[in-house]
């Protein structure tokens, strides 16, 4: 598929697809050509739909995963093929309903302390800290660090918006350690090339090689800790805009999911009722 490949890797660089996104969706397309060893071209909407419900069925891949196929198969017939509607059409699969794992604080600050790598230790801090998505967190540089208001700038993050999210004292002070021992030349979580970000495999390596170390139960990847973020920051009272605000959402309800997964607070509920009788 070498010359649809171009084409939709054309498409994507057009309207500004992450580099997490290409790869994601060259490899959803790659699977599907697999599947039917002919050219996707030739694929009906029927064969494109039995495919995804290998994926379900057999594969029973979460729920996420198939969505970002359903994703690359839109994008593919409908922008870069251009078949009609009445020719091609997937079934949108919604949001799924389940809660996001979370761990509780003394969990989540013995799995940021388990890695001996310095830089490890700043990474995982800055993820949970700010609330970073993995492909966020390999790409702040010095510049994006706000002392002053002890802020972090997010740019590009998803959707390309820029946005600021709190920055931890605990944080900051890793990585002006960080700085001082590695020197890094850009981006603060560099590769084996110190002029260019780590690669998102190697952060969420970084996750797993912590978890395992740490002896913490496994509730899920590196974006666990992005979930602990919100769900810690509900606890502490935050206001529910300000952590939107913080962790990019672009709906309220993507953020209020967290307060399904937030044990039993501690402030008492009083009824407006109970307040108007307080005041008489």
């Amino acid at each position: 598929m070498t010359a649809l490949r171009e084409s939709v890797q054309l498409q994507m660089r057009l309207r500004g697809f992450s580099a997490h996104t290409h790869v994601n969706y060259i490899h959803a397309l790659e699977e599907l050509a697999r599947f039917h060893w002919r050219p996707l071209e030739t694929l009906s909407c029927a064969e494109v739909q039995a495919f995804l419900d290998h994926l379900i069925s057999v594969r029973k891949l979460a729920w996420s995963t198939v969505n970002v196929y359903c994703s690359a198969f839109r994008f593919l017939y409908e922008q870069v093929l251009k078949r009609p509607a009445r020719e091609f059409s997937i079934p949108s699969r919604g949001r799924s309903r389940t809660r996001p794992g979370v761990l509780s604080r003394e969990e989540t600050l013995k799995l940021i302390e388990a890695p001996p790598d310095l830089k490890h230790r700043a990474l995982l801090s800055m993820v949970y800290g700010s609330g970073l998505r993995v492909s966020e967190v390999i790409q702040v540089k010095p510049v994006h660090v706000d002392r002053g208001r002890m802020m972090l700038k997010v740019e590009a993050g998803k959707g390309h918006k820029d946005r600021y999210t709190l920055l931890a004292e605990h944080t900051l002070a890793l990585l002006a350690e960080h700085w001082r021992a590695n020197a890094p030349e850009s981006c603060f979580f560099f590769g084996r090339d110190k002029s260019r970000p780590m690669a998102l495999t190697t952060a969420q390596a970084i996750y797993y090689q912590a978890l395992k170390r740490s002896g913490v139960r496994k509730v899920g990847g590196i974006h666990t800790l992005r979930h602990c973020f919100a769900s810690h920051a509900i606890e502490d009272g935050h206001d529910i805009f300000e952590i939107k605000r913080w962790m990019g959402h672009t709906a309220l309800a993507t953020t209020g999911r967290y307060m399904h997964i937030v044990p039993g607070r501690t402030r008492k509920r009083v009824s407006p009722l109970d307040t108007v009788y307080d005041k008489g």
